[in-house]
């Protein structure tokens, strides 16, 4: 059983807490409309785990964004850059700052 995934947004950044995995990210993705609104940031360093389908809900994200500016992911642990970098998604998801 996966670890509930958990968010608060507080000065324009998104911080993820838990597991960001297919059973826990329901909610978030029901929400995204009014949770995205004024982030410019998401902070994952408190995510114990992402599978393929949380990297899709985060390209997915990016994607709405990116209309006007990158969204910036911040605290990628090295197990998720393994896992956008298995499927190429360095230029989608990762600025200059990022390895």
């Amino acid at each position: 059983m996966s670890q509930p995934l958990n968010w608060q947004c507080k000065e324009r950044v998104l911080s993820l807490q838990g597991e960001l995995v297919h059973s826990s990210l329901v909610n978030l993705w029901q929400q995204r409309a009014q949770i995205l609104q004024g982030i410019d940031a998401i902070d994952l360093s408190q995510l114990s785990r992402v599978d393929s389908a949380g990297l899709a809900l985060l390209v997915h994200f990016s994607a709405d964004h990116h209309a006007t500016e990158k969204l910036r992911l911040q605290g990628v642990t090295p197990s998720l850059l393994s896992l956008i970098r298995l499927y190429n998604l360095q230029g989608v998801l990762l600025d200059h700052d990022n390895p």
